[in-house]
């Protein structure tokens, strides 16, 4: 059968299959959540009546702050935020000093075309640099003008820039993916990728698997679900992994443009955040349904209670992927964690008084596998990302991830357009990457990647550059190179069953719901801005029976052009 044909029978079953499968989509899901959910809380349709506690101070809990503002018409002095570290932003950081370098423990691909609400709800948020503009606009219009289109996307360990217009699939790898696209969730139970391609090795070896890996951070053992839904979610990208065109990049570090503004805007409007208060433990009301009635509190280490009213509402965050991250330095390794994940154990204790509430278990259950390492390096002068811009042939910012392909550690960096922080001296620069493989060796620091210090790690870049020649003029320039362990996130990757993840809101709560990348939400992906943001939509719309739509997952996945162009690029 000639090549045409074949993609175009391909495309036509694919389509017919998502549509059947999808017997109950996001849309029809969600849609009319408020109208469900009206008798839960029936709040005052002009101003609502109670408080608001959010337990966790990261991108869900401020974009559920501005969602109850905005459609709940709550007060925002009626709002408050708990967050057991001194900062807010949870996952979306970016710090740091010119004395002593800056640090951003990942990098988070936004995208124009699959974050709905994500785009809608910072249409409502003033930029800060120009208030007469949102950030979403500000965001946009910045992409707009730095498009990404990597020109270094693997490069082998001779150096060499790779060539990665084809996958690199066989007829075989070809037809398991469709299968997998195709095939429902509830028959994909605590499956691993691996399992899925378990006699079809050559697929760990190919283009695709080398770049889909090291842009979303899967790994062989992650979930079969989650690999699904990304492939389904993000079906656009496909068709565009070798360059990475459909990144939207944000003018800063995330903690800069998104958190920073959402931030300002809550403050304005005089939501109460209480740093360094961890919420330790809640208590539920006796009975069958699920009622927040106690929040423990450990505020700045004086242990109290808050009991809540009949009006109120919990929204609480059940994980965090960073939790328990570890920074070092040019000269000291990041140290091993040695806290227990804060957002990790307080899931623990509400799931195990109340059935529905998940199972925190198989995500926090094996460090070995969740795992990664990040580092940031801050250098005097543009010496290194000239070197790098020369070797690329991308701009800083006009790329995208770099990944050395054949990497004991699986390294990758992404050199982003600078200033990168709003406190960066414009005669600084900064870079990120990131290993997946820590407790292998590295191929020239013999030593795993986990236990290097920050020079260590930057050595081992400029080998895999083979700019070793380069390393005393480089190092002359670094004022750090910060090492960061994170040993929990890739923790929502981990394979699980359908009932581990708990829905925003659990069947027969009142007043309590849960958002982060740990919670359940159909066809939609984790690790992303979007899942935060929506969640937080669903919980308040839900709690607060505000009947207004939530923006519905975009079905690309059933659009036969998209479709089309995806099976093109299978055989490329």
């Amino acid at each position: 059968m000639e090549k045409s044909n074949m993609a175009k029978l391909l495309v036509l079953g694919l389509a017919a299959t998502a549509a059947g499968v999808a017997a109950k989509t996001l849309y029809t899901r969600i849609g009319n959540a408020g109208k469900e959910k009206r008798s839960i809380n029936k709040k005052n349709s002009t101003v609502a009546r109670g408080k608001a506690y959010f337990v966790g101070g990261g991108l869900g809990s401020l974009a559920g702050a501005a969602y109850l503002i905005r459609d709940g018409k709550m007060p925002g002095n009626q709002i408050t935020i708990f967050e057991g570290m001194p900062i807010f932003g949870g996952s979306n950081d970016g710090i740091g000093t010119p004395e002593k370098g800056f640090v951003c423990r990942g990098g988070r691909m936004l995208n124009e075309e699959t974050y709905e609400n994500f785009w809608e709800l910072f249409r409502s948020i003033p930029s800060l640099a120009n208030p007469d503009r949102s950030v979403t606009d500000e965001i946009l219009d910045f992409d707009h003008a730095h498009p990404t289109s990597a020109k270094a996307r693997l490069i082998d360990k001779d150096g060499n820039i790779l060539n990665v217009k084809s996958m690199g699939f066989t007829q075989s790898e070809r037809m398991a993916l469709l299968r997998l696209m195709s095939t429902p969730e509830e028959k994909l139970d605590d499956m691993t990728i691996e399992e899925w391609f378990a006699d079809m090795p050559h697929f760990f070896t190919t283009n695709f698997w080398y770049m889909w890996q090291t842009t979303f951070a899967f790994q062989k053992w992650s979930s079969l679900f989650e690999f699904r839904r990304y492939m389904r979610r993000m079906i656009l990208e496909f068709s565009r992994i070798d360059t990475l065109e459909g990144v939207t990049r944000t003018p800063l570090n995330q903690y800069d443009s998104v958190i920073r503004p959402l931030e300002a805007y809550l403050r304005k409007e005089g939501v109460v955040f209480a740093e360094n208060c961890t919420v330790t433990d809640i208590d539920f009301a006796d009975g069958d349904g699920i009622t927040a009635k106690v929040l423990h509190l450990n505020d700045h280490g004086i242990t109290r209670t808050l009991e809540m009213e009949e009006d109120d509402i919990c929204i609480m965050t059940n994980a965090c992927m960073t939790d328990s991250a570890t920074l070092g330095d040019l000269n000291t390794p990041a140290p091993a964690p040695v806290l227990k994940p804060i957002s990790g154990e307080l899931w623990s204790k509400v799931a195990a008084k109340k059935q529905g509430l998940g199972n925190p278990y198989p995500f926090f259950g094996d460090i070995s596998e969740t795992n990664w390492e990040s580092f940031t390096v801050t250098s005097k002068g543009n010496r290194l990302l000239k070197l790098i811009e020369n070797y690329s042939g991308n701009t800083p910012g006009s790329g995208a991830l770099m990944t050395f392909k054949d990497s004991s550690w699986l390294m990758s960096i992404v050199v982003a357009a600078q200033p990168h922080f709003i406190n960066q001296p414009m005669d600084q620069t900064i870079f990120w990457g990131y290993g997946l493989y820590t407790d292998r060796l590295g191929d020239y620091v013999k030593k795993p990647m986990k236990d290097c210090t920050g020079e260590e790690l930057l050595t081992e870049l400029l080998f895999h550059l083979h700019m070793q020649d380069h390393k005393d003029e480089v190092m002359a320039d670094v004022i750090n190179v910060i090492p960061c362990m994170m040993p929990y996130v890739d923790a929502q990757f981990q394979p699980r069953k359908m009932a581990d993840r708990p829905e925003v809101v659990p069947d027969g709560s009142t007043n309590f719901a849960m958002i982060s990348q740990f919670v359940e939400i159909p066809e939609d992906m984790v690790f992303t801005e979007e899942y935060s943001v929506r969640a937080a939509r669903i919980a308040v719309y839900t709690l607060m029976g505000i009947d207004k739509k939530i923006c519905p997952v975009t079905p690309h996945v059933k659009n036969p052009g998209v479709l089309l162009k995806a099976v093109q690029t299978a055989y490329r």
